[in-house]
């Protein structure tokens, strides 16, 4: 499958801006201090690989570990 520059910005973009909405309605609706106050959360978006199409800019560095996360709950989930 080919897809031309234009198209592909245009999505990478709405997976970036629907990953940034995702973490704005995690912040507003917490009970946690961590989340609500210091925003110590990530938030991603995944194919159904378990490989990430596109991420936030929270705090990156649970980012780190999700991918893994994401692949092992695939695996278990049946």
């Amino acid at each position: 499958m080919s897809i031309d520059p234009a198209t592909l910005e245009v999505v990478r973009n709405s997976f970036v801006s629907i990953a940034e909405e995702m973490g704005v309605s995690l912040v507003r609706t917490a009970y946690s201090p961590g989340v609500k106050e210091r925003r110590d959360c990530s938030c991603s978006i995944y194919d159904c690989d378990g490989m990430m199409t596109a991420q936030a800019e929270h705090v990156p560095l649970h980012l780190g570990v999700m991918p893994q996360a994401v692949k092992e709950r695939k695996y278990f989930s049946g």
